[in-house]
């Protein structure tokens, strides 16, 4: 009878660990959990989004059986890779990989496939799954096309001036914004579209230049809650309490912000779905299980109509 892919893998890591011994094999701080499988999650950045995310991830990890090691690439394509090629040294058995611009997972795959280590991307996928493990896959412009979807409601046919705060440059941003600005009704002109880096800092600067530069300005599309915040607080400081702000994720504080007016509408996509997702899934393939190699992760618009259909974003 063959060794199941866990054996197999387990069987590899002890005699790898035999050998390295001397290097501290098995002792690393940033590893969690404990298994026949072992991951290495690559994030993409320093986000609530990020944080919850990886807290999903080190947790189901443990309920698979599995170890997981995690690094962080801060917004930096060069970093990922580094992170990706450290991974590799570790032979784990799989790679998570939260991408930072999908423009370098080219690279990425192809690093990992050259080692024999598939990769499991989140919230993105590739145009040719046969090069991955699989995705968990957040559509996230049909996330932006929701959100355009309830200004175009909300506007009621009439013309009106729209602004987008966005994120970084690259994989999740771009999508959001391309998603948003093609589910726009013809009478909505987007006056305003500038980089808020998720940053809530840089995305307040942002916003308070917006408002000056467009006192007409209805609405605001900002690519994450956290700079919707700023965003609210600069509109707000500048008198302009009257714009409209749609943004996305559904974390507690957002939805409370809806629940309060703040915010006009968010789109709902868990983090915590996503970091389940990907793990229960990742060992799945690996182990040769009937799992969705591309799986979708549910959206829902929350307005203050439907506040109690937003699933929880992070875990406790």
């Amino acid at each position: 009878m063959r060794p199941s892919v866990r054996s197999r893998y387990a069987l590899f890591a002890a005699v790898a660990c035999s050998t390295l011994v001397l290097s501290g094999c098995g002792n690393d701080d940033d590893a969690a959990g404990s298994g026949d499988v072992t991951l290495g999650f690559v994030n993409g950045g320093d986000t609530n989004f990020h944080s919850c995310l990886q807290k999903a991830v080190e947790q189901t990890a443990k309920t698979e059986n599995a170890k997981v090691y995690t690094s962080n690439s801060h917004q930096n394509a060069g970093t990922e890779l580094s992170n990706i090629e450290d991974m590799i040294s570790r032979n784990v058995s799989a790679l998570i990989v939260q991408t930072v611009n999908v423009d370098s997972l080219k690279g990425d795959i192809a690093k990992a496939k050259a080692s024999g280590i598939p990769i499991y991307l989140t919230s993105v996928s590739t145009s040719d799954a046969d090069d991955i493990l699989g995705a968990a896959v957040v559509d996230l412009k049909k996330v932006g096309s929701l959100d355009a979807g309830w200004i175009a409601k909300d506007a009621g046919g009439k013309d009106v001036q729209v602004g987008i705060v966005a994120g970084a440059p690259g994989a999740a941003s771009d999508l959001l914004v391309g998603g948003f600005k093609s589910g726009l009704p013809a009478t909505a002109k987007v006056v305003a579209n500038q980089p808020g880096m998720f940053n809530p800092a840089k995305a307040q600067d942002v916003a308070e230049n917006m408002i000056q530069a467009n006192p007409d300005l209805d609405y605001a599309f900002v690519a994450n809650e956290e700079m919707a915040f700023s965003v609210r607080k600069a509109f707000d400081a500048a008198g302009a309490k009257d714009v409209k702000i749609v943004t996305v994720n559904g974390t507690d504080e957002g939805l409370a912000a809806v629940k309060s007016g703040e915010f006009s509408a968010t789109v709902a996509n868990s983090a915590l779905t996503i970091g389940q997702t990907a793990v229960k899934n990742a060992v799945g393939l690996l182990d040769k299980k009937k799992v969705d190699k591309i799986a979708n992760i549910p959206l829902v618009l929350v307005t203050k109509d439907n506040l109690s259909e937003a699933p929880q974003y992070c875990p406790k």
